[in-house]
């Protein structure tokens, strides 16, 4: 039997990173803290609580999770202008990205990204029937706006994303180069909409400002962001997007109903409120980063300036061969970004002390 598969995906595999039994798993920038057993016993009783009423259809606009979200980020971004009617939210901010696709993309509809940059863009875009464009970065991994800028102005696109802290570079956007790319964006005739993607924005360092303190005067620009990192939730799959409005009700229009459910979004409302004590060891992450970052570099090693919980960092003439030699030394990390590189997420110091060691002999 032959099965009518649309032409574009045949022969296509499915995303994924390996998902591995070793002693380091550096491959998805996950946090490596595991939730604490107060946050633990908070989130079972939630749970248990919205069990009682698994029955019942949850509630499919999570009105309460979206005014918990609104005030984790105005408080996060020292933004007043969020409010529940602000936020979107779905299972991880891939959904989120999918929303964004089907509301602003489509046959005939281009988004425009700037390369290296994460790898799923592409994906959300050929699901939805969309073009997707790339233009270069800088060699230091940096947007070179004025070719941004022309880039818009070529290619009259529907959406512009953009990741800040890019992945897997961990480049930090300023915020003049955000305004820059919104004015390019109203120019474009028929609109255009200004994705900045922030899923690794608590990590980035001090006086690196959020793109969401632009918002109240933009009603193009939605930030995205997550729960998977910074709050040590990437088995709870939420992310969610700020925006106006207006923006957020074009969302609704296209999500599917009930997509959140009722586990979900008890899960996160528990989290929320103890978002202090799940991201208690975000600054340990972020020296163990910088730290990281300086040791490559004094191996010799070119390292983006990041403000991620990864790094990425080359070049290597066979960086497959390094990837398999540290994997066999029970270290996993992922070949992504340019050729020639690799990007290693950050650990706790132990498994951090194992990559350096397993770095150290497969390099030797």
């Amino acid at each position: 039997m032959t099965l009518p598969i649309r032409p574009d995906l045949v022969g296509l595999e499915p995303y994924g990173a390996p998902q591995l039994e070793v002693t380091a798993r550096l491959n998805v920038n996950e946090n490596p803290y595991a939730p604490p057993n107060s946050v633990v016993d908070a989130i079972a009783t939630a749970v248990r609580k919205a069990a009682e009423g698994l029955n019942r259809y949850p509630d499919r606009d999570f009105l309460s999770l979206r005014q918990d979200l609104a005030a984790y980020l105005a408080a996060e971004s020292h933004v007043d202008f969020l409010e529940a009617r602000n936020i979107w939210a779905a299972n991880g901010s891939n959904e989120v990205m999918l929303h964004l696709h089907q509301a602003f993309g489509g046959p005939g509809r281009t988004v425009l990204s700037f390369a290296p940059t994460y790898s799923m863009y592409p994906e959300y875009a050929r699901d939805t029937l969309t073009e997707y464009v790339t233009f270069p970065r800088s060699d230091d991994f940096t947007l070179d706006i004025d070719a941004a800028v022309a880039a818009i102005a070529e290619t009259s696109p529907a959406m512009v994303i953009v990741a800040s802290p890019n992945n897997p570079t961990g480049t930090a956007l300023p915020l003049d180069q955000v305004e820059a790319l919104l004015a390019a964006a109203n120019e474009v005739e028929g609109g255009c909409v200004v994705v900045v993607d922030e899923a690794y924005a608590e990590f980035r360092r001090r006086g690196v400002p959020s793109a969401a303190s632009l918002l109240p005067a933009h009603p193009n620009l939605a930030v995205s962001r997550t729960m998977s990192k910074a709050f040590a939730l990437a088995g709870g799959r939420l992310g969610y997007l700020a925006a106006h409005e207006e923006f957020i009700d074009v969302l609704r229009v296209v999500r599917l109903p009930y997509h959140l459910s009722a586990v979900t979004q008890a899960t996160a409302c528990a989290a929320l409120a103890h978002h202090r004590e799940l991201q208690a060891q975000v600054d340990e992450i972020r020296a163990e980063r910088d730290e990281t970052v300086d040791w490559l570099r004094a191996q010799g090693y070119t390292v983006a300036d990041t403000d991620a919980n990864f790094a990425l960092f080359g070049p290597f003439e066979d960086r497959e061969r390094v990837f398999q030699g540290l994997l066999a030394r029970g270290v996993l990390i992922r070949v992504t970004g340019p050729e020639g590189w690799l990007r290693v997420s950050i650990g706790t110091p132990q498994e951090m002390a194992l990559f350096r060691s397993a770095l150290l002999e497969v390099t030797a």
